[in-house]
């Protein structure tokens, strides 16, 4: 017998899509675990278990609120959606459609990210994007371009048939926590793990070797295994021969890049860098996984193709046990990319310089007229805002003043704007900018589906209602377009999924019935009796004529480099008890007790240059502000780094706002700095 008291839904935190069920009961709610789940088993992580924290908080937002000179006051939602609608129009009538930015939400469903663009596209912007441009932009075109398709390409739990696991630029250990049970279980089975980080991380710790390279080397490291391995001849030449195009450019590239040369770079000894390529390349199964400690960098494109180009020469793509494993940061920021929510793509990977794919769209969206060419990304918006290009901005579920990188001044540009509309379930910082501010309804409080980082599509259903009047984002968005004459029709959330199935091809064959069955379904899944894809490039690849494109690729440094003004370099990451800007977490009464401040961990012997002791309150400074935290003094990194935790707001005051020229991804993991004890203190 079904017990209707529990309704199955899906973390909202990680990009894991890891499953529970939420408990009703007369005298409240609570969790209980879904062991049967594919992904998790069961187990949740700390964030995960705290996660119906939030959903009573005081804080939540209940009513539409418009900015007056006296504060806040409260409105109809009539009044609140009739406003957006005008200030959308009168801003397209005084300047143009690129006067408008939309920002939408790796936190919101994929029907309503789908919506969220098209109707800012519809209206004839190209200025959409979302915070994936600040998690893993850099997979998109790298991936695209050498295997066709931009996502993780086995499951989660299928590393549990690895042999050797590489991990680079990953903590997963803390940012994901259930990873880390399926690489214990190949652990467990003899698998080699080698972690690439530069810092000791709980991660480094389960490792049976650790490169503790230099900040942003990874290229040049990756090169240098792949020195290894085509002076030794491991490469898999029956793969490459059939399967690639682009190997004698690579095999050429990489000779300058000897283990000796290598290791003056990164810091790594020759010896754990030929150790190293050859546990990879001898290995019959091996995975490589990476996160933003690859992605977040201003050559972080080139980092992920490093990577690609590593798994393609080894031929460990393509079949069990292998595979690269992009670990992505929020809860849908795969659905959000799938749905077209990024400057430079259109639904279902679609280049916005594609002039067939425009027309198709405007075919299926019966559309006179849908822009073409990248527009502002989520990094450039504030700029154009600070230079008058852009005059409206349109927020949904993104706290962008704290997101951004060097955020002070994100947030002066961002005063320059006209009018500012956010969709939030809390008051942001972001939200406090804005002129209106419209309530919304949280995961659990609403129908729709989320995809994965494995690229699992899992509906959750509505398990509570929303508080006061606050609305899902979906009813938003249809409410504004029709005020707008767009023409959107939908009943629910199931019709808007059934045309991404006809828009992004990898979709057409999920329904909300498939998406409900436990687990979901993993895409691609072109046809309704399809089974879905967990393992992708079985046979060939998604790129032209099947074959992946090998991309050599070259090492630059980073582009802060320490000086006598500034003599150490600060890096940023996350830890196991909160997420993102920190809006969600740091209502969690259970886990700010364990994690209520932001903090700097420092090497002792930058602690005894600089007087620091364990617990002091200190004051870190970079070319672009100051943000005090309190010093943990700690061996996790070497002499001369830092690192502080990008969950609480000071932390991206400091951020580096140097981008990688391809995917415009700010480098959020290097920047020159320097540390005192607070004076007065």
């Amino acid at each position: 017998m079904v017990d209707e008291s529990l309704v199955p839904t899906v973390c909202p935190y990680c990009a894991l899509g890891c499953g529970f069920y939420i408990k009703l009961k007369e005298d409240g709610r609570r969790i209980e675990y879904m062991l049967d789940h594919p992904t998790n088993e069961g187990a949740l992580c700390s964030k995960g278990n705290a996660a119906l924290e939030i959903l009573d908080h005081p804080d939540r937002l209940r009513h539409p609120l418009r900015r007056t000179e006296n504060g806040w006051v409260r409105v109809s939602w009539e009044e609140a959606l009739a406003e957006v609608a005008e200030e959308i129009k009168k801003t397209v009538r005084d300047h143009s459609p690129d006067a408008l930015g939309f920002l939408g939400s790796a936190k919101c469903t994929n029907e309503e990210n789908y919506l969220f663009q098209k109707m800012a596209r519809m209206l004839g912007s190209r200025n959409v994007d979302s915070c994936a441009r600040r998690c893993h932009s850099p997979t998109i075109p790298a991936l695209n371009r050498a295997f066709g398709s931009a996502c993780m390409t086995n499951p989660i739990s299928d590393l549990a048939n690895s042999e050797c696991l590489f991990v680079i630029g990953s903590n997963f250990a803390e940012n994901h926590p259930i990873v880390a049970r399926w690489v214990l279980r190949a652990k467990d089975r003899g698998a080699y793990v080698i972690v690439a980080d530069p810092r000791l991380t709980p991660t480094a710790w389960l490792a049976d070797v650790h490169l503790q390279i230099n900040l942003g080397t990874d290229v040049a490291l990756l090169n240098g295994m792949m020195n290894v391995i085509v002076e030794e001849g491991l490469q898999d030449r029956k793969f490459i021969d059939e399967r690639t195009v682009g190997f004698e450019d690579l095999a050429e590239k990489v000779l300058e890049y000897t283990p000796e040369t290598v290791s003056e770079i990164t810091g790594v000894s020759p010896g754990a860098i030929v150790g190293a390529a050859r546990a990879y390349a001898q290995s019959s199964k091996s995975a490589i996984l990476y996160s933003m400690g690859i992605t977040q960098h201003s050559h972080g494109t080139n980092n992920v193709a490093a990577c690609a180009d590593l798994a393609l020469i080894c031929g460990q793509l393509g079949r069990t046990g292998a595979g690269l494993y992009p670990l992505r940061g929020q809860n849908n920021v795969q659905g959000a990319c799938d749905m077209g929510v990024l400057a430079d793509f259109y639904p279902g990977s679609r280049s916005v310089n594609d002039i067939d794919a425009v027309h198709f769209l405007e075919e299926v969206w019966s559309a006179d007229f849908l822009p073409v060419g990248m527009g502002m990304t989520a990094e450039t918006m504030p700029v154009a805002a600070g230079d008058g290009d852009l005059r409206f901005l349109y927020v949904m579920g993104e706290d962008v003043v704290n997101s951004d990188s060097s955020s002070s001044r994100g947030r002066k540009e961002l005063e320059n704007l006209d009018f500012m509309v956010v969709q939030e379930i809390f008051m942001t910082d972001t939200a406090d900018m804005a002129d209106l501010v419209l309530p919304a309804a949280a995961w659990a409080e609403k129908d729709g589906s989320f995809t994965s980082s494995e690229r699992r599509v899992q509906w959750v259903s509505r398990a509570i209602d929303p508080p006061g009047e606050a609305r899902s984002d979906l009813w938003t968005i249809l409410e504004v377009a029709k005020r707008l004459g767009l023409g959107f029709d939908y009943a629910g959330p199931e019709e808007v999924l059934a045309e991404i199935g006809r828009v992004v091809p990898s979709y057409a064959g999920i329904s909300r019935e498939r998406a409900e069955a436990r687990g979901g379904v993993i895409w691609p899944c072109p046809r309704p009796n399809h089974p879905g894809t967990p393992i992708l490039h079985q046979e060939e690849f998604s790129a032209p004529a099947g074959r992946a494109r090998i991309v050599s690729v070259d090492y630059h440094p980073p582009a802060e480099e320490s000086s006598l003004d500034y003599p150490l370099l600060l890096t940023t990451g996350r830890v196991a008890l909160h997420y993102n800007a920190g809006s969600m977490t740091r209502r969690s009464f259970s886990l700010m007790r364990r994690a209520p401040e932001l903090f700097v961990e420092v090497n002792p012997d930058d602690a005894d240059r600089w007087s620091i002791i364990d617990g002091d309150l200190v004051e870190v400074n970079t070319r672009r502000g100051r943000a005090w935290a309190r010093a943990r003094v700690t061996t996790r990194q070497e002499r001369g780094v830092l690192f502080m935790p990008f969950h609480f707001p000071d932390t991206n005051r400091l951020t580096s706002d140097v981008i990688d020229p391809e995917s415009r991804i700010p480098e959020f993991k290097v920047a020159a700095c320097r540390i005192g004890k607070m004076k007065g203190v």
